[in-house]
């Protein structure tokens, strides 16, 4: 039989730790176990849930994971390229940037080859906003509108030119705004642009505070337009905001989202990957951070760059 096979095997006998302790003989032990893992700031969701999985992988494997508090995204494709870290949280966009070395002024030319996936975890939705009595119900609606697209140079804003050109709409043939979130929202409620794109898991609370105080009308990226950007673009999926998420919104609205993942780089070892990613998936019931969306059936939703052969050796 082949070594998947045995693999396998052996994770249905001795589970995630007894991979641990043959990856530890095969290292050697000692330091090797002790793992670096970089989240996110300590007020967002990367950082509580790095320390979820810090308390599973630790008790079921032979493994600790010594959780770092960091930029996120951005900061995180830089520390897994320079292998100062052996599993990070990012964004699937970013990675798919980070690995081709495009997509974003501060990824441009500088292709991460080196880094690798391991699962998707949660979507972090793109809404497009509007003003409750707004006449835009599409994305080519947008055509000829004032638009904030995010911040200058952000993720955001890749992604929501990437939405427009789809739909047929260049940088041309609309008006560009770039801002943070919050001045997006107020943007809107001023009646300064005619939509604005934010990007992060619902109920986002700068849209809720909108939403509360003036009324809002999300647009759909649904049909048509949200198979072709899919198509294009392997990193978004498929989301849906409930309704009665937002005050006022009270129909299920149709979109897509990037997902925020776990990666690490080619110099962790298959044994190691295999271990850390069966024990998460293993016992997601002991996860409390985006527990309802994280599971091994859409662990490779929106997965947007080439796995690492242990991750690939749980999931296949």
């Amino acid at each position: 039989m082949s070594s998947h096979f045995n693999r396998r095997n052996f994770v249905k006998a001795a589970g995630a730790a007894g991979i641990a302790g043959l990856a530890g003989c095969l290292s050697g032990g000692g330091d090797g176990n002790t793992l670096s893992w970089h989240a996110g700031g300590t007020g967002g969701t990367y950082y509580p849930l790095s320390n979820n999985f810090k308390t599973i992988v630790e008790d079921n494997t032979e493994y600790s994971l010594q959780v770092q508090s960091t930029g996120a995204s951005l900061e995180n494709v830089g520390s897994l390229n320079r292998e100062d870290a052996e599993f990070a949280l990012i964004q699937n966009d970013i990675a798919y940037f980070a690995v081709n070395g495009t997509g974003h002024k501060d990824l441009e030319g500088n292709a991460m080859e080196n880094i690798r996936g391991v699962a998707t975890l949660y979507p972090e939705t793109i809404h497009v906003i509007t003003q409750a009595d707004s006449d835009i119900e599409t994305v080519a609606d947008l055509d000829g509108k004032t638009v904030n697209t995010g911040d200058a140079g952000s993720g955001t804003q890749v992604n929501a030119l990437q939405i427009l050109e789809t739909a047929g709409i260049e940088q041309g043939d609309f008006t560009e705004q770039n801002t943070d979130f919050d001045t997006a929202t107020d943007q809107i409620r001023d009646g300064d642009v005619d939509a604005a794109f934010v990007v992060g898991g619902w109920p986002v609370g700068s849209i809720e505070n909108l939403a509360t105080s003036a009324g809002i009308s999300i647009v759909e990226i649904g049909g048509e337009t949200r198979e072709n950007v899919m198509n294009e673009a392997d990193w978004f999926a498929e989301d849906t905001i409930p309704a009665d998420t937002y005050d006022g919104v009270s129909e299920a609205v149709e979109t897509v989202s990037v997902q925020a993942m776990i990666a690490t780089h080619e110099g962790v070892d298959e044994e190691t990957v295999e271990a850390v990613t069966t024990a998460i998936f293993d016992h997601t019931g002991d996860i409390d951070q985006k527990a309802e969306f994280i599971d091994v059936e859409s662990a490779q939703n929106g997965m947007s760059i080439d796995l690492h052969s242990g991750a690939a050796a749980y999931f296949d």
